[in-house]
């Protein structure tokens, strides 16, 4: 099963997205795609682990290359969030630009192939009609463009709005 979950900030989707994990059987995969940068993004990630530690996931630190990760065994693989792994891949230390679209694409299948279900957070971009720098424009087009790869290839989308899933593709589970 492919699930994707879509919606803006803080609508609730990685809460949903861990409930929705959590119906499945063990093994849970999270893969935690932050990149750890400075000391409060070390206290989220300690906090998002401790949040963690009684849902019986195990969590897989990967800010990019995430073909690169093999599962021991199948279960299901919680993807948090495309919008990190999208802007880690995206932009270097210097801000130059590198088109990711096939990388992150080919490390989803792969994660995909190795478990029974995989749930992809994302969020909704490029919605807010605002102005941007070009470098931010080519990342809303790039990530655009894979939520809707992912949404073709899902058994379920759902964009969560104010906590509550609606259903935009499959069914509600």
């Amino acid at each position: 099963m492919r699930i994707l979950l879509t919606g803006g900030s803080a609508c609730g989707k990685s809460t949903y997205a861990e409930k929705l994990a959590m119906s499945f059987p063990l093994p849970r995969y999270y893969i935690a795609t932050m990149r750890v940068y400075d000391e409060e993004s070390r206290e989220k990630v300690a906090r998002h682990r401790q949040m963690r530690n009684t849902k019986n996931f195990i969590t897989i630190e990967r800010d990019t290359d995430i073909h690169l990760i093999r599962l021991p065994r199948p279960g299901t693989v919680l993807l948090e969030c495309m919008c990190n792994l999208t802007a880690n891949e995206m932009f270097d230390h210097y801000g130059n630009i590198t088109d990711v679209y096939g990388k992150i694409i080919y490390g989803i299948e792969s994660l995909a192939s190795q478990c029974e279900n995989i749930i992809v957070v994302t969020n909704d971009v490029g919605s807010d009609g605002g102005k941007y720098d070009e470098g931010t424009r080519e990342y809303i087009r790039t990530l655009g463009k894979l939520n809707i790869s992912l949404a073709e290839r899902s058994d379920c989308v759902y964009e969560m709005v104010c906590g509550i899933p609606v259903v935009l593709k499959g069914r509600l589970l």
